[in-house]
């Protein structure tokens, strides 16, 4: 049963807003919280779209100056759902204001960018969250229970890609509402960033940290016309990276990600391979982990299929009966319900600032390592 109301100011109404919303009103109606999410105020600068927002989702006030949602005393977390390049200065205001704050992926656009919303969170002492909603997948939290159980003995390999395709024509335009994420001056960068960042959160957050990489990056179009100008001008952003790296544990890493990969809409695959057995899974059959145990004898031996949606399974439980599947909006619900049970602990849940700070770190050496060529230590 929900306790005391946690009263949320939502900041952004595009698809992340819409993500995070559905979370906020469905996480109570599952899982037993120890505040209830109360969606108390939408912001955004267009009033007229804002104002749909908000009474679509509930959220029972608006405003269109982010400053005013900050400052007001009725605020308890501050949500973070705009282009990458306001990440920080919102962060850091609602830090200074005594605000719990999340942030939707990624933490900034470069590290030091990151390292001033580190500071200002920690320095005020409130919860913090950036959210990259595929760990609480169902079967990547499993992947990470298995990993950490021993199970597969000693890490060779992880590899990872995230595949898109809807750059691939000279005409999309950069910049705006829209195609922010095509324009450096907004995004920070662009599939590193935006694509392979979550796969990069999710290996570190399994195989822990990397040590050292190199990287291939390419804008495959070099020039694109401006939504808000009308102009042409270069494109400063990264259109598919391709990277080798080390980490700690000594195993192997590759990633890829692009918005090339024609026919491709959002291909997320990993694959880890250990001394004594394998797990890969797919984002399009995201309810399913693919097993290989080396230890099985005999003509019994390959890979099976494990369907999760039984109880035991990570979050499972509150859901539906074995064998129905849940969907993409499910990890987000999971992330918030974590972060508000984990408001009331002393164990922050996961990625804080601190640890999606590691992860922005990552992305600026691959940015720099496609620019020289060489291997970038981290």
């Amino acid at each position: 049963m929900a306790g005391r109301d946690l009263n949320i100011g939502m900041i952004g109404y595009g698809f992340m807003g819409r993500c995070h919303s559905n979370a906020f009103r469905t996480a109570p109606n599952f899982f037993d919280l120890p505040r209830r999410p109360v969606l108390k105020a939408a912001c955004g600068r267009d009033a007229g779209r804002t104002q749909a927002f908000a009474d679509r989702w509930g959220y029972e006030s608006v405003e269109t100056d982010w400053r005013r949602l900050v400052e007001r005393e009725d605020i308890d977390l501050v949500d973070i759902c705009v282009p990458n390049d306001l990440h920080a200065e919102i962060a850091v205001a609602a830090a200074e204001a005594g605000k719990a704050v999340v942030t939707e992926k990624p933490l900034a656009r470069t590290t030091a960018e990151g390292e001033r919303m580190v500071a200002a969170v920690e320095k005020a002492g409130v919860a913090n969250l950036v959210c990259y909603n595929y760990r609480r997948m169902p079967a990547v939290t499993l992947v990470k229970q298995v990993v950490e159980s021993g199970r597969l003995g000693r890490i060779f390999h992880y590899r990872a890609k995230f595949l898109q395709d809807w750059t691939i024509s000279p005409d999309v335009p950069q910049g705006g509402a829209g195609t922010w994420r095509l324009d450096v001056q907004a995004a920070g960068s662009g599939v590193t960033g935006d694509l392979l960042a979550h796969c990069l959160d999710t290996a570190l957050w399994i195989n822990g940290g990397i040590a050292s990489l190199t990287a291939m990056t390419e804008t495959f179009v070099k020039e694109r016309t401006h939504a808000e100008t009308g102009r042409k001008q270069a494109v400063g952003i990264d259109d598919a990276a391709a990277v080798l790296a080390r980490f700690e544990n000594g195993s192997l890493g590759t990633f890829e990600s692009t918005r090339y990969a024609r026919g491709h809409k959002a291909l997320y695959t990993l694959e880890i391979n250990g001394e004594h057995g394998s797990l890969a899974w797919d984002l399009h059959d995201m309810n399913r982990l693919a097993w290989f145990d080396h230890r099985v004898e005999g003509a019994l031996r390959g890979w099976s299929s494990i369907l999760v949606t039984d109880g035991e399974h990570p979050y499972l439980g509150k859901w539906w009966v074995p064998g129905l599947i849940i969907g993409f909006e499910h990890s987000f619900v999971h992330t918030m319900a974590d972060f508000i049970t984990a408001m009331e602990t002393d164990r922050p849940a996961g990625p804080t600032f601190r640890e999606a700070l590691e992860t922005t770190r990552v992305c600026d050496a691959i940015i720099a390592s496609g620019k020289s060529g060489a291997w970038e230590t981290l």
